[in-house]
């Protein structure tokens, strides 16, 4: 293995790597600011779409990690890339928070409640979730509707431990109406490596990439062709045979600790 300082390039995920509900991680902004004085380029990388990303910048930066907006990527901000690209104007239902249905509204997209109507179904984590919103993407699929996903997370870490994800509801929807998930958006779909590719600035074995998920973080960085770090301080990780980490860290302060020794 190599020296975790040697890489060109760092991506982060952000919730359960560099935070945890509404808790930096400790060493988190040191890390950050550790690779930046060292002239690293940074990405962070989320599935997460109850904030906008200046909710996310804003909040990392009160804790002094000094991101700007070109640095991030969310998996919205690939989902409304393709959609404005292959489906502008289109009618949408989302199981989603308000964040996330004000920012398909404000890209142009005509949001729905009428099944009828419904062009595209979209599925991501939504902490207010009730049967209505449910059988509004049931039925509206069950009509013909294009059913996507920003993410397919199955939880989300939060303070308390894990709650649920768009993956579980996109399992639900594909037992209600024997449809099955047409596409999603998020780590580590084909469209979010190739939105990564775009903002690199190295070699793909230059960039090391670090997450607490194996079957998104992970799995992603395996994909990619970058080696990856798996962190303990986010979701539970249960044994996986395909996807394995380059290494295995308790956290992301342990990507500068030879910094810190010296």
């Amino acid at each position: 293995m190599r020296d975790l300082l040697s890489y060109k390039a760092y991506i982060f995920d952000l919730d359960g790597t560099l935070y945890r509900g509404d808790k930096i991680i400790e060493g988190a902004a040191e890390t950050i600011n550790k690779l930046r004085g060292l002239r690293k380029q940074l990405l962070f990388i989320s599935n997460k779409t109850t904030g906008s990303k200046s909710d996310y910048i804003h909040f990392l930066n009160k804790h002094g990690c000094g991101i700007t907006p070109g640095e991030m990527i969310l998996s919205s901000d690939v989902l409304i890339n393709y959609l404005s690209a292959y489906h502008p104007f289109a009618k949408v239902f989302a199981i989603g928070e308000k964040k996330f249905s004000d920012l398909l509204i404000n890209s142009g997209f005509i949001f729905t409640t009428k099944t009828d109507e419904i062009e595209i179904v979209i599925v991501t984590l939504d902490r207010y979730i009730n049967f209505k919103k449910i059988e509004t993407a049931a039925r509206a699929i069950e009509k013909g509707a294009v059913f996507f996903a920003a993410n397919i997370d199955n939880t989300c870490p939060v303070d308390s431990g894990e709650i649920i994800d768009a993956g579980s509801v996109i399992s639900a929807l594909e037992k209600r109406t024997g449809k099955k998930l047409v596409r999603h958006f998020g780590k580590p779909s084909t469209h979010m490596i190739e939105f990564i590719k775009g903002s690199l600035e190295c070699e793909l074995s230059e960039t090391l990439v670090t997450g607490d998920r194996i079957d998104t973080d992970i799995a992603m960085a395996n994909v990619m062709g970058a080696d990856s770090a798996l962190v303990s301080t986010g979701v539970m990780n249960f044994n996986h045979t395909t996807f394995k980490p380059t290494y295995s860290l308790n956290s992301v302060a342990e990507i500068i600790s030879n910094i810190n020794k010296a």
